[in-house]
Order: C-alpha cells, then sequence, then structure tokens
C-alpha cells in the first residue's frame, strides 16, 4: 500500500460513520443543528487526518489559491441564484423546501452561524469529502469515477434531509467542488470555496 493510501475497511468505515453524523445532525433531536452539523464535520475531519495525516501535502496557500477559492464561490453562488429561480418555475415545492433548508436549528444566534461555517464545516467537509474520500477514490478509481463517486456519496448521505431541494443542492456543490479538485489537486483552495461559499450563501447573501 503506497504512503497515504488506507485500506478499503478505513474507507468504508468513514463512510458508515458519515451516514451516522447525518442522520445525527438531520434527523434526531439534542442540540442544536448548526452545533451537531459543526460536530459531525468536525470528527469527520479528524477521522481522516488520523487515517491520512499527509492530506494537505500537496496543497498551496500563495495569492493563485486565495483567488481561485474567492473566484470558484462567486462562481457557485450564482449557479445556486440561477437554479433557484428555476427550480421554483418547474417545482411548487420548491419554495417551502428552500425556506425549511433556512429554517433549520430555531432560536440557534445568528450571529455564531458564519464563524462556524467559515471556520468548521466549511474546513472540515472538504478535508473529509475531498481532501480525503475523492483522493482516495481517485487512487484507486482515476480522476473522473472518483469525482463522479465522491459527489454522489456527497449528495447520499444528504438523503437524511427527506428535502429534494437540499439533496439536489448538495448534490450540485460536490460536483462542483469535486471537480475544482480533481482539476487542481488543491485542498486549500477547495477549502476557500466551500467556506466563503457557505458564510455567503447562508449569512451575508441568503438565497431566500
Amino acid at each position: 500500500m503506497s504512503p497515504g493510501r488506507v485500506s478499503p475497511a478505513q474507507i468504508c468505515l468513514t463512510l458508515v460513520l458519515a451516514s451516522g453524523l447525518w442522520f445525527f445532525s438531520f434527523r434526531l433531536g439534542g442540540p442544536s443543528f448548526w452545533i451537531k452539523i459543526s460536530l459531525s464535520a468536525a470528527l469527520l475531519a479528524l477521522t481522516a487526518l488520523i487515517f491520512q495525516p499527509g492530506l494537505f501535502r500537496r496543497s498551496r496557500l500563495d495569492l493563485g489559491t486565495v483567488g481561485l477559492g474567492l473566484a470558484s464561490a462567486v462562481v457557485l453562488y450564482l449557479i445556486f441564484w440561477l437554479g433557484r429561480r428555476i427550480s421554483i418555475f418547474l417545482f411548487p415545492f420548491a419554495s417551502d423546501q428552500i425556506g425549511g433548508i433556512y429554517g433549520l436549528g430555531p432560536g440557534f444566534n445568528p450571529r455564531l452561524i458564519p464563524f462556524l461555517l467559515l471556520l468548521v464545516t466549511g474546513p472540515a467537509e472538504e478535508v473529509y469529502w475531498r481532501g480525503f474520500l475523492q483522493g482516495q477514490l481517485s487512487a484507486r478509481l482515476g480522476g473522473a469515477k472518483a469525482w463522479l463517486l465522491a459527489a454522489a456519496l456527497y449528495a447520499g448521505v444528504h438523503l437524511w434531509t427527506l428535502n429534494f431541494m437540499l439533496i439536489g443542492a448538495a448534490a450540485v456543490a460536490g460536483a462542483f467542488w469535486g471537480l475544482m479538485y480533481w482539476r487542481w489537486s488543491n485542498l486549500t483552495a477547495n477549502v476557500i470555496s466551500h467556506s466563503v461559499w457557505t458564510v455567503t450563501v447562508f449569512s451575508l447573501l441568503p438565497l431566500t
């Protein structure tokens, strides 16, 4: 086994963990959704880093990386802005389901949400879903198959939400960030993109 490459059993174990954590976040009671999803994403990222400590070895941080992360976040936001308009036109249920996404975690201090998105969930999700999972799949299946499978798995764990619009959003975002990681192999750029996009779409310029 090459350095940084984990066993298929370990990959499957992390996927079972991811499914359980997303079930915990979206379907079970307890703390606020924002606390649950932050803890879940952080635990997944920690697991990935334990199995593969050198995840950021090929990443870099420079002006080009920052520019790529910010520009891609803008592009994805525009894709979602257009997608929202088309979805509401085509599907009668779309508006209510989009509203349901923004209704997650009622009662939680909205001023804290951007910090969790920027510092915890955005980076943690990229560490696991792109850096670890897609990277491991790519070593076995090649770039194209790994991209498609990782995006499908990312959308799949969102089935627990029972929200068609959120599942579709996860599929689009997962495919976008997966393509970005496949093309540039720069996890830092993905982290910037995911973190900035989530803060923008949930806090700064919500698509409601």
